[in-house]
């Protein structure tokens, strides 16, 4: 595993087009960001309880909730002392729709379509104003009973602590960073290689290794789950 990635700023993308979501996932991937996305509010609500993200790219016009609602609900609702950067994409260019979602809370604002690069740019921009994140500040990843710290590579219960070896810690470091996608073997494989030969069938192995640890029926998994024909994804307690 690349040791810059548990570095990497992880970004949260908010947008209801499917191809756009993976266009904006793909494309910052490339450029070293750790990356999750959501498809509305409510799926980044639930994503936003478990993993503590260093900035949102949140879509304008989504049905339900709009970016500017749910911008100013995340900045009535927010009780730390470091609000969450907000990058607001909006095909909306007038100039009172600007004004509406910088006075909700966004950080910046940003016109659809644009160049991947300026978009790149913005977020540096936000990223260099931003207050950094403590290590400690981390969030515990809960699944169940346990949960899982990535700061100290454990698995923690109320009266059991489980420190997970190297290729343990790698693995569920990057299905972690990425709670609720699907991951492939071959994107698993190169997260969590760490300088080790490591292939297909040693990810199923870690995989069922993983599981022993803490699901409680290790066969029929509810937090580390397979998705026949894609790979595996880590689906931790929202609340």
């Amino acid at each position: 595993m690349n040791t810059s990635l548990a570095l990497a700023p992880h970004i949260l993308v908010v947008d209801d087009d499917t191809r756009l979501r993976s266009l904006l996932g793909r494309y910052l991937s490339e450029q070293g960001f750790v990356v999750s996305t959501a498809k509305d509010a409510e799926d980044a609500r639930a994503k936003l309880r478990s993993l503590v993200y260093d900035l949102m790219v949140l879509d304008v016009m989504m049905p339900g909730e709009s970016g500017f609602d749910f911008t100013r609900s995340l900045r009535k609702s927010e009780r730390c002392a470091r609000p969450l950067p907000i990058l607001l994409l909006t095909a909306k260019g007038e100039t009172e729709d600007r004004i509406e979602g910088l006075e909700a809370g966004a950080d910046d604002y940003l016109m659809k379509p644009f160049e991947p690069r300026e978009l790149l740019l913005r977020i540096n921009a936000i990223l260099r104003r931003a207050p950094k994140v403590a290590a400690v500040q981390k969030t515990q990843v809960r699944l169940g009973g346990w949960s899982y710290d990535p700061e100290r590579d454990e698995l923690k219960s109320t009266d059991e602590v489980i420190v997970l070896s190297g290729a343990e810690a790698a693995l569920m470091k990057a299905l972690a960073d990425a709670p609720g996608q699907v991951l492939s073997r071959e994107t698993l494989v190169e997260k969590s290689a760490a300088g080790q030969e490591i292939n297909d069938r040693t990810i199923d192995v870690q995989v069922t290794r993983l599981r022993r640890k803490f699901e409680i029926d290790p066969k029929n998994p509810r937090y580390l789950v397979t998705v026949r024909g894609e790979g595996y994804s880590l689906r931790p307690d929202a609340d």
